[in-house]
């Protein structure tokens, strides 16, 4: 688990999520990230399930044994001058060093998954790293050109053709070959869950899924024709169908796995609904991660009062989904092609 920025809710989500005994049930967690930061952050935890901040120089010193002990690897510098809420380029780098020693744990199998808390952009750009965010920076690590992000809460899943990148160029970006792809993908994460006879429900991009042509075309021309062939291939897709009507109804438990064609379309509804659980999935990737959906929240940073609803659902669908994801990469490499 990467602690994430110092400067954000991270520390304080990851000590409060691990002192629950549920999550602990679920997983033999190591963080990765600044001892005193977490520390510090144990204050917000009650006396009666406080956990105990073990620095480790290595995960084979770690007593799995000792469910008091919160065993934490800090690689870099310590964040001695970093204070809740402030930008700052030493959280920034830190923040990507702790995936790094994540991704080089992982690699070695070491670790059996990556669960990451919150980074922030700016802070990175700051430390000298331009990536959008914390998928780019992990398919780099793995050398990984084909991934997909996948929303998840309460047993929902939305996947996007399209994410980080303008609106106009996700236009151009949504053919009927990624379309396709998507569906075969979420019907393989739904196989996975044993809910293989699921429907994946299929968004237009355009209002009333183009009206037939009269208010633009990509349904006639792209989306439906993958809808068709995933059809063709036993896989029980449904669409295109208006978001305004398919994300309704997805709300309402009629669809569980749904596929969004750019960042927003899916975005906007799901954090709408599930802001303080929501949790993404990086598909693609040969090692399972999760995150939270939310960001570093530097306005409430120190306080005490940030949720950690989001990393809970992230560990456990990372313990979930883990003994399971050999077998999902393997059948995804096909799927996430272009």
């Amino acid at each position: 688990i990467t602690m994430g920025d110092g400067a954000g809710i991270g520390p304080e989500i990851v000590v409060k999520a691990l002192s629950r005994p549920e999550v602990r049930a679920l997983c033999r967690p190591l963080v990765i990230g600044d001892v005193m930061a977490l520390y510090r952050s144990l204050q917000f935890v009650p006396d009666s399930v406080r956990p105990r901040v073990v620095p480790v120089a290595t995960p084979a010193e770690v007593d799995w044994g000792d469910m008091t002990a919160l065993p934490v690897l800090q690689p870099g510098d310590a964040l001695a001058d970093v204070k809740p809420g402030e930008l700052s380029a030493a959280a920034g780098r830190g923040a990507v060093e702790y995936v790094l020693a994540a991704c080089e744990l992982a690699k070695r199998g070491t670790v059996a998954g990556i669960v990451t808390a919150p980074l922030n952009k700016e802070a990175m750009r700051l430390a000298g790293y331009a990536y959008p965010g914390h998928t780019e920076l992990l398919a780099e690590q793995f050398g990984v050109k084909h991934y997909s992000l996948v929303l998840s809460a309460r047993g929902q899943f939305i996947f996007h053709v399209t994410t980080h990148v303008s609106l106009r160029r996700a236009l151009d970006l949504i053919t009927r070959e990624r379309v396709l792809s998507q569906i075969r993908l979420a019907h393989l994460l739904a196989g996975a869950l044993g809910q293989g006879d699921q429907p994946i429900a299929v968004a237009g991009v355009n209002p009333h899924a183009g009206e037939g042509g009269l208010f633009g075309d990509e349904e006639i021309t792209t989306i439906g024709p993958a809808v068709s062939a995933a059809q063709a291939e036993g896989i029980p897709a449904i669409g295109p169908l208006p978001a305004d009507v398919l994300f309704p109804r997805a709300a309402q438990g009629r669809y569980r796995f749904v596929i969004a064609m750019y960042h927003d379309q899916g975005h906007a509804v799901f954090k709408t609904l599930y802001f303080d659980e929501g949790v993404n999935v990086t598909v693609g990737l040969p090692t399972i991660r999760t995150s939270v959906d939310h960001g570093t929240a530097f306005d409430i940073a120190g306080q005490g009062i940030a949720s950690d609803a989001s990393l809970v659902e992230a560990i456990r669908l990372a313990a979930q989904l883990g003994p399971k994801w050999a077998e999902i990469h393997a059948a995804a490499q096909l799927a996430v092609a272009e």
